[in-house]
């Protein structure tokens, strides 16, 4: 399916929108990455410092797209902030993979944490939207950076996830190896995520849904 070609008015609102979602995401972000951080040194959860130093990469990610969207040519920089963004998931997945098998061997616990908990599930209720929205405007634009960062948001969906079902079964039956499994994962589809970004193949997380909704 070819794309529509974009009017100078429409790619300007576009332009826009992408700035007010990064906008967003920089400061959901941060506020997440204060409140997981403090929360897991609290309660001396390696996940959730996991979880908050994912949410500083997303604010790296964004930082990128926002960099791009204020050059006169955003178009011009879209190789490298796609690469930017790849390298992005590769910190990701190092990080997620040292976390998991720190936890799983024992030398780091997964503690009880009412604050790690209500985090995760703010996350969850918050990302998915931010996510969707953000990569129906980048695939509008045909940006692959764009498109690249909403992939971020989508790989913070599945990490928050995995927290908050490791933080429930380890308070509820003591499975500090629950958080571990799921983490890594996560990190293999950061792995897969990175090169495909660094390649500039970014395909839409939300096939599913989509093709659903073409079915129908």
């Amino acid at each position: 399916m070819s794309t529509p070609t974009l009017t100078d008015e429409r790619r300007s609102q576009l332009h826009r929108r992408v700035k007010m979602i990064v906008a967003f995401t920089i400061t959901w972000n941060v506020i997440e990455a204060i409140v997981a951080i403090a929360a897991g040194a609290a309660a001396s959860s390696a996940a959730l410092i996991g979880f908050g130093l994912d949410s500083v990469i997303e604010v790296a990610s964004a930082v990128a797209i926002a960099w791009q969207f204020t050059r006169k040519d955003p178009e011009r920089w879209e190789k490298p902030t796609v690469r930017a963004i790849g390298i992005a998931f590769f910190a990701l997945a190092t990080y997620i993979t040292i976390d998991a098998v720190l936890t799983v061997t024992g030398i780091e616990r997964v503690e009880h944490s009412p604050v790690g908990i209500g985090i995760a599930v703010a996350s969850l209720i918050v990302m998915p939207a931010l996510a969707w929205f953000e990569f129906r405007t980048g695939r509008e634009l045909a940006s692959k950076s764009v498109q690249a960062d909403a992939k971020q948001l989508v790989l913070c969906i599945y990490l928050s996830g995995t927290v908050l079902i490791g933080l429930l079964l380890n308070s509820l039956f003591g499975w500090m190896w629950a958080d571990s499994v799921a983490a890594l994962v996560v990190a293999a589809l950061a792995v897969r995520e990175g090169i495909e970004a660094w390649r500039g193949d970014v395909g839409s997380p939300f096939e599913v849904l989509e093709s659903s909704k073409t079915d129908n």
